[in-house]
């Protein structure tokens, strides 16, 4: 599965720090996904990064 980050990000890095294997923060202050796909063995943390997000900014790709 590959995840996204939309344009409503604030950059609190809450997704970074719960899944930092798919998301990052860029140079801009706002978050990252990967361009890869997730792996099985992390989903749950990517998905817990996803639902963890205040704003929603992360869709399923």
């Amino acid at each position: 599965m590959k995840y996204k980050v939309n344009e409503t990000c604030i950059g609190c890095g809450l997704c970074a720090s719960t899944c930092p294997e798919a998301f990052s923060m860029g140079d801009s202050g706002l978050a990252v996904a990967t361009e890869k796909e997730v792996s099985t063995e992390l989903l749950a943390s990517a998905e817990d990064a996803k639902n963890g997000c205040p704003l929603g900014a992360i869709t399923e790709e």
